[in-house]
């Protein structure tokens, strides 16, 4: 008989050897194969384990022909299987902090048994397909990536159930309602942390212009002119109808400041809490406004979602961080359903 320590040693690196295992499985059965037969396919062109469960991943997108940065927190158990849940960075593609570096998802997530995708990159670029490249921003197909090449790669490698959940803050709040409208029935869940859904009608058009353009990537090379009918095709206000049979979280605050946008609650960062106050706050206020007519329209539809309006907050972190705890129960219900 093997002694107890030698069997919890097989037990604590099977993990290892499953993952192994799922990149070699993964590699030999590609998310999606390019459409030029001599092209590379999708495929994980490298891992780096930073923490045990915590891995820094390289996955090659034949879609935009490059290679995108993907963090994955493994499930507590790896050996079993487990859902999904994505998590999208704002604006910024989280190449300046991301969920990991900003919320406690690490701490929050560690007795759970889900498998936590963040992808970074993607700045200004609405997480969806662009119609042409953009001269500053490249190649952008995040919906292509993020919606079919992404999953089975994960689901391969990672062990897991193919049950799906999204959820993103500010930009991302909209594209993880235009990622489920292309993928019908891929998500299970979805969260919408701070966002402005519309997007077709002039406010919303100004809004992506402002956003696409702080980046210095240009709207029309996105979805072309205002006329285009790719702007009202990506316009989740108009096509809420279709999100009837997902679980539905979107939360906003209202832009009055609260106890998270103190300098002693941000470890003493001035600078922070200041930007908080003079840009976050007005800004947050606004997605408050979106949201209110978000719910508006849900409620004519009949579709039945969680509207979370807190009484306070900015457009920041730490508010984020408390909509994710919130709206986790609801993802979890939904994932685990048979």
């Amino acid at each position: 008989m093997a002694p107890a320590n030698s069997a919890r040693t097989r037990r604590g690196t099977g993990w290892l050897t499953t993952l192994i295992v799922g990149i070699l499985l993964a590699a030999a059965n590609p998310g999606v194969t390019a459409a030029d037969p001599g092209a590379v396919a999708s495929h994980i062109d490298h891992v780096r384990f930073e923490q045990p469960r915590l891995i820094d991943a390289g996955v090659y997108s034949a879609a935009m022909n490059s290679v995108v940065r993907v963090r994955i927190l493994r499930a507590v158990d790896p050996e079993v299987p487990a859902p999904t849940l994505y998590l999208l960075n704002g604006a910024n593609g989280g190449v300046d902090g991301s969920w990991l570096d900003k919320t406690d998802v690490v701490s929050f997530f560690a007795d759970k048994q889900v498998n936590i995708v963040i992808p970074i990159g993607g700045s200004g670029s609405y997480f969806t397909d662009w119609h042409t490249d953009d001269p500053v921003l490249g190649r952008q197909r995040w919906a292509t990536f993020l919606t079919r090449e992404l999953p089975p790669l994960i689901d391969t490698t990672f062990h897991g159930t193919g049950a799906n959940a999204i959820a993103g803050i500010s930009m991302a709040a909209t594209s993880v309602f235009q990622l489920a409208l292309t993928a019908p029935g891929l998500y299970r869940a979805l969260g919408s942390y701070s966002g402005c859904i519309r997007t077709s009608d002039p406010q919303g058009q100004a809004m992506v212009a402002a956003v696409v353009g702080r980046w210095k990537g240009n709207p029309l090379n996105m979805w072309g002119p205002p006329q285009d009918p790719t702007w009202t095709a990506n316009d989740p206000y108009l096509h809420a109808q279709d999100l009837h049979h997902t679980t539905l979280y979107i939360s906003t605050g209202t832009g009055q400041p609260g106890p998270l946008d103190t300098p002693e609650a941000l470890h003493g960062d001035l600078i922070q809490s200041t930007w908080q106050l003079l840009f976050g706050s007005p800004l947050e206020a606004v997605m408050n406004l979106c949201t209110l007519q978000l719910r508006d329209r849900f409620q004519q539809l009949g579709i039945p979602a969680t509207f979370d309006f807190h009484p306070i907050g900015t457009h920041s972190w730490g508010y984020w961080q408390q909509d994710l705890h919130n709206s986790w129960p609801q993802f979890e219900a939904a994932l685990s359903q048979r």
